[in-house]
């Protein structure tokens, strides 16, 4: 125990050294410290850094400045009174009757928003929007994007912006039209909207015409004419006098004209009776009898015809002085019956059947009148070299029969179509 006691005596541990000590801590603190110089040096050049560009905008903002307040032109490539030509080029003519392009942007309930690159937009009210009466623009197709020529017909004193229409330049295209169609002598359809004890009132191209009654071939009433269409020829056209006049009764005069005897002619089915059906021909309505519908046997004419049908028939008879037309289907029948079967191939042979048909029918004629001259020489009549009979001294016009004066409607007779046919 002693000696173990005598060697631990004899152990010597040298000095803590205080410098040693100091080294050590300042060899783990020297990272760190760099560390935080480095962020610290890197945090003020980005400062100086912003710092310098805010200097220099601010500079460049104030040299601005000064330039707009001492030399506001110094750099521009116009001048002042190029800037004010520009303006003259582009002024806008904002005068009632001057006509200008505009693009839709807007509609509402009530008309549409145009761009015509004034200083404000302008308003299309929907009573300016069209020749014929609608609820909306969208009705005569005005919608947004849609780029037109409009007219100025006013103002809004309200917010100073101006008052389109198109209906004025519609007005006039139509009245032009008009004129082009009398000068061109052409039947035109027009619809009845209303009368007084003088005639009746009807729409032509958009125009409300006056229809005399003594220029009226029928007996119909104003009331029963009402809302329905009739051929119609121009007597007067007057855009001055705001004035149309227009007559059915020439229109039916040239109609009746066409209707020769063999002639094929296109109708549409107006109504269906037991008895037969009756055909629309250019104003003219008359009885396709039903034994004049094919040659076979038709129990039911709803299964053959129904109303709205375009058909060809061929005229048989005409009686201008009392306006009555046969007309049949059956006489154009390639093969009896087809008119049931096949009525398609009816109206593709139609022109070649009643072809056929006429020259039969002169044939027929020319055999009568010759041998009404054999047997009657006495008779005062020749056969010329084409077959037809006639007076040796005849009185009528070589040009034909005057069909233009047709009577008045309270001069017709009164007799029904059924009647007559």
């Amino acid at each position: 125990m002693a000696s173990l006691a005598q060697q631990f005596a004899g152990l010597r541990c040298p000095p803590i050294s205080i410098s040693r000590l100091t080294e050590r801590a300042a060899t783990f603190s020297k990272p760190k410290r760099a560390a935080n110089f480095l962020v610290t040096a890197k945090a003020v050049a980005i400062s100086n850094a912003q710092t310098k560009e805010r200097e220099k905008l601010k500079q460049l903002f104030e040299e601005a400045y000064e330039r707009c307040r001492t030399a506001p032109m110094e750099g521009v490539s116009f001048t002042v009174e190029d800037f004010h030509s520009a303006l003259d080029a582009y002024d806008f003519n904002s005068e009632i009757g001057t006509r200008v392009k505009g693009t839709v942007f807007m509609t509402d309930n009530n008309g549409a928003f145009v761009d015509i690159t004034a200083k404000s937009s302008a308003y299309l009210p929907v009573q300016e929007a069209s020749i014929h009466k609608i609820k909306r623009v969208e009705e005569a197709g005005i919608v947004p994007g849609m780029r037109e020529e409009f007219v100025i017909i006013g103002e809004n004193e309200a917010d100073d912006s101006l008052i389109l229409s198109l209906r004025s330049i519609q007005y006039e295209l139509a009245w032009e039209r008009c004129r082009q169609l009398q000068a061109e002598d052409v039947i035109v359809k027009g619809k009845v909207v209303g009368g007084n004890k003088g005639g009746l009132v009807a729409v032509v191209e958009g125009l409300r015409g006056f229809v005399p009654f003594s220029q009226i071939s029928s007996k119909s009433t104003a009331e029963e004419l009402l809302d329905k269409e009739f051929p119609l020829k121009f007597v007067d056209v007057d855009e001055e006098q705001s004035r149309l006049i227009l007559s059915n009764r020439k229109a039916m005069a040239d109609s009746q004209a066409q209707l020769g005897i063999g002639s094929v002619v296109t109708g549409t089915v107006q109504s269906l009776k037991p008895y037969g059906a009756f055909i629309d021909i250019g104003g003219i309505n008359g009885l396709l009898h039903v034994s004049q519908i094919s040659h076979d046997r038709v129990s039911d004419i709803a299964t053959v015809l129904q109303p709205g049908d375009t058909l060809k028939v061929m005229i048989l008879s005409h009686d201008r002085e009392r306006g009555r037309v046969s007309r049949s289907t059956k006489k154009l029948e390639p093969t009896p019956g087809d008119m049931i079967r096949n009525p398609k191939l009816v109206f593709e042979k139609a022109e070649e059947m009643a072809q056929t048909f006429r020259q039969r029918i002169a044939q027929a004629e020319a055999m009568a009148r010759a041998d009404m001259l054999r047997f009657q020489p006495e008779s005062g009549l020749t056969l010329s070299s084409d077959g037809i009979l006639s007076p040796l001294n005849s009185d009528l016009p070589a040009e034909g029969l005057d069909l233009s004066d047709v009577p008045p409607a309270d001069e017709s007779d009164g007799t029904s179509e059924k009647e007559s046919d």
